[in-house]
């Protein structure tokens, strides 16, 4: 109840605006902006620091074909970016397709347009470039997966070990090496995909100069290597073990700069509060590799049933201080995730969390029932203690002992630690699937930076964000109604998707209302172009405030309808 409390303090009165994973603040020329002569130069600029690829900002004509601009660079400062363009501009709308790196080490892009003289009457059908190759991604992902799984392992066995000291450790050893090669290939694996996965390419770029010399610049390369020489000392001091004084001590070192490479390269390396955040994802990680790490020693342990009640007890413990750290830090990282309570169900990233929360809450019911028959051991196997008689005196009466309780049953412990585990590792996969999702925090940032309906220059550009409630189903709609009066009007509809990039959904719909003249719904018709939806003769009768409403269709069952408010001249 007490956590809880802090819990709605920390979310209610939150921090600054700042946060994990770059949103685009703003652009210049605007997006959607009609200029009557040509800028000389494009400048982007984000929430927070980027880094740049060879091929950050693509433009692309209005007749289609992409302009030769020069290399992006930082405008000064490291949350920008910025191009030079061509002297001299064709009249039309300009497509800019953009891709960085935040500051938190995830690749994120997107697309604007601006005009020069008046918009096109059918902007162009372009490519905006790699958003993610399916298979770079599935590998990256895959890779992370173990990472995590297998560092959780290593440390909790290790710490099972030192702190717990089970009797026999053999069952123990072939688990601890199979973690250890897992998260060294897993390590090895992910700084040759770092490369595509920044830039969106396919497995052929993995051992290109460029990208192993882009990803040995940034801070995410520097971090894989140092877990790869970290795991080179775990390595060693395992072969000279007997020969170190201090072996426990150098372990707890080697384990805490272990969790801090993940956290240097993740959310917590970005946004408010970076060393209380770095402290806390380093403390976080480390508590769930004790907890979970150390269910799956004392499972394997288990089985040969060569634990006596002083290692469970302890383990017992050790796995409640764990659980006390996890709730502490979880509560710190979920409110700089997401910034307010409406993020639980309006972002991907809260409704992530709101699975993490059950997972855990049902880990913590398995917990509880290890826990009682953990007691009911030690109880079992606790030795009497007797009273010895008085010198020189009548002997005492014999002290009635309590009845045995009976046996605990070393399968039904095993059981409940098993689901301990299961259910443990599907909080690991959704905490990777977090450490990738952009936070909350982030999406409203971006939200509140972003005009949802502007008026250019006679044009009606509206901004619609959309999301279906299911993964993959969360994006934007940005439509854009030419000359925006009475009249037959040219309208287009490009679908983007959450990470920016252009989406292809099943169908469209647009159809507009006046409520004040009860006119409407009138259906805009679109059609597919192959890269956006359209129609050239969308007719609007009368002039006055109109009731835009857009249905998204994302597959057979899921569609979204939103609704904006629109003025017609």
């Amino acid at each position: 109840m007490l956590l809880a409390a802090v819990l709605v303090l920390l979310v209610l009165g939150g921090a600054g605006p700042a946060s994990a994973h770059a949103a685009l603040r703003g652009t210049d020329p605007a997006d959607g902006s009609v200029l009557r002569t040509a800028p000389r130069q494009l400048t982007l600029t984000f929430t927070e620091s980027v880094g740049l690829l060879d091929d950050s900002v693509r433009v692309i004509g209005p007749d289609g074909r992409r302009l030769r601009v020069g290399a992006a660079e930082h405008g000064g400062d490291s949350d920008t970016a910025r191009v030079a363009l061509p002297r001299k501009l064709d009249e039309g709308t300009y497509t800019v397709a953009w891709r960085v790196v935040s500051e938190d080490s995830h690749p994120v892009s997107g697309a604007f347009t601006f005009s020069v003289g008046k918009p096109s009457p059918t902007p162009a059908v372009v490519d905006a470039g790699p958003t993610e190759d399916p298979t770079t991604a599935a590998l990256h992902k895959m890779a992370r997966y173990l990472a995590y799984l297998s560092v959780c392992v290593l440390i909790g066995t290790a710490v099972f070990v030192v702190v717990c000291r089970p009797g026999d450790t053999a069952p123990l050893r072939r688990p601890a090496l199979i973690a250890w090669w897992t998260l060294t290939a897993a390590t090895v694996a992910l700084f040759f995909l770092r490369g595509p996965y920044e830039s969106g390419e396919g497995l052929g770029a993995a051992l290109s100069v460029d990208a192993l010399t882009r990803t040995l610049q940034g801070r995410p390369g520097w971090a894989l290597l140092a877990r790869l020489g970290l795991l080179m000392l775990v390595a060693a001091g395992w072969l000279v073990r007997r020969r170190l004084k201090y072996v426990p001590v150098l372990g707890g070192v080697t384990a805490v700069a272990l969790a801090a490479t993940w956290a240097a390269s993740d959310h917590a390396s970005a946004g408010i509060q970076v060393p209380v955040a770095m402290t806390s994802a380093v403390l976080h990680l480390l508590a769930t590799a004790v907890w979970l790490g150390g269910l799956a020693a004392m499972a394997l342990t288990l089985r040969g049933r060569a634990l006596t009640p002083e290692t469970v007890t302890r383990f017992s413990r050790l796995a409640f201080a764990s659980v006390a750290v996890l709730v502490v830090t979880g509560v710190y990282q979920s409110w700089r995730g997401l910034g307010s309570w409406n993020a639980l169900t309006e972002t991907t990233y809260g409704r992530l969390l709101t699975f993490k929360l059950v997972a855990v809450v049902l880990l913590l019911g398995a917990a509880a029932v290890s826990r009682s028959w953990t007691r009911s051991l030690a109880r079992a196997q606790a030795p009497v203690v007797r009273v010895p008689e008085p010198v020189g005196g009548p002997p005492l009466p014999e002290p009635s002992e309590p009845p045995a309780p009976p046996a605990p049953d070393h399968r039904a412990l095993r059981r409940s630690v098993l689901a301990e585990v299961a259910v443990g590792v599907v909080v690991l996969v959704l905490t990777t699937v977090l450490t990738a999702t952009v936070p909350g925090r982030a999406v409203a940032e971006a939200g509140a930076g972003a005009e949802t309906s502007r008026p250019v220059g006679g044009t009606v550009a509206v901004t619609v964000p959309f999301d279906v409630g299911t993964p993959g189903g969360s994006g934007k709609v940005e439509i854009t109604l030419d000359p925006g009066r009475v009249g037959d009007n040219s309208l287009q509809a490009v679908v983007f998707a959450a990470d920016g990039g252009l989406a292809t959904v099943p169908e469209l719909k647009v159809s507009f209302t006046n409520t004040a003249q009860d006119i409407g719904p009138l259906d805009a018709g679109l059609t597919d172009k192959g890269g956006y939806w359209g129609n050239s003769f969308v007719n609007l009768p009368l002039a006055g405030t109109w009731t835009m409403k857009v249905t998204v269709r994302v597959s057979e069952i899921d569609q979204v309808t939103v609704e904006r408010t629109i003025e017609i001249t």
